[in-house]
């Protein structure tokens, strides 16, 4: 790239963090809440409320932060956040598809609840590797980005075993 020129942000890679960051959310909400839910229905509201209400959290504390820091109006400050936070709630898109189809084809709730949640684990697999190939890591780079993002995961995974 020449010298002072901008790389091109998509707009799925602008809202990137929200998206990890979401994903984990989602991750942790199906570790947590998948052996005490006795639907799939209540599991994927589970999903969804906690993502609310985390999205919410975070675009108040973004916006205050971002009247504060810079000065901005708020509502100016809310429109900007909003535009950059949306990703934590669509993070929970995947998980839910997964166990809607899971629990169409008749599939158990269990069963659907560790697919959701090894979905979440190739989806941060997915991001890291990304990540370091638009950071400009070589091949093993991007590979090691890959399993830490994975780790993450497994470590969600745990917390599942460990509940349940």
């Amino acid at each position: 790239m020449e010298a002072g020129a901008e790389r091109r942000v998509m707009p799925w890679v602008r809202g990137s963090e929200g998206a990890i960051t979401g994903t984990v959310v989602c991750a942790a909400a199906i570790a947590y809440s998948a052996g005490s839910q006795t639907s799939t229905t209540r599991l994927c509201i589970a999903i969804v409320g906690t993502a609310f209400v985390y999205w919410l959290a975070h675009l108040h504390a973004r916006t205050l932060a971002s009247a504060m820091t810079h000065e901005h109006h708020p509502l100016a400050a809310l429109r900007l956040e909003l535009s950059e936070t949306w990703s934590i709630l669509a993070a929970a898109v995947p998980p839910v598809v997964v166990l809607v189809a899971f629990d169409v084809f008749g599939a158990d709730l269990a069963d659907a609840a560790w697919a959701a949640l090894w979905t979440t684990i190739a989806l941060l697999v997915v991001y890291s590797y990304v990540a370091g190939a638009r950071g400009g890591l070589d091949r093993w780079g991007r590979f090691w980005s890959a399993v830490l993002g994975g780790l993450l995961g497994l470590v969600v995974v745990a917390f599942k075993v460990a509940l349940h």
